[in-house]
């Protein structure tokens, strides 16, 4: 089964995309803060977290063009890249909603001509 373009093998990498942060964080001691890891402090689940969301950021670059390339190679996790895509090619939620309004004033005065035939009408 497909799930969006993952397949359920990899479906880890789709929840990669939607619900995970892939910022490795550590508390200090005295005073205690939460600060970034470094690389070398990365334990096992830290680097298998890295390649998956890596992985993910592969599979969606490869999958766009140069353009939209161009508007998401700013950003720093899947999920970011994956909202980048869909605003441009679905626009944002205020664009979605004008264009159902436009298509459903289009279909309500969705009429034949009285010179066009049924073929052309479908058309």
């Amino acid at each position: 089964m497909m799930h969006g373009f993952i397949i359920d093998g990899d479906l880890e990498l789709w929840d990669v995309i939607y619900n995970r942060s892939f910022i490795h964080m550590k508390t200090t001691d005295e005073p205690a803060v939460i600060v970034l890891k470094t690389r070398k402090e990365y334990n096992d689940a830290d680097r298998k977290a890295t390649e998956k969301n890596f992985r993910t950021k592969i599979i969606l670059v490869c999958g766009i063009g140069p353009d939209e390339f161009n508007r998401i190679s700013s950003c720093q996790s899947t999920k970011k890249i994956w909202e980048a895509i869909q605003i441009a090619l679905e626009g944002t939620t205020q664009v979605k909603q004008s264009k159902i309004d436009m298509l459903t004033t289009k279909y309500e005065l969705f009429r034949m001509k009285d010179d066009e035939s049924i073929q052309d009408m479908h058309t």
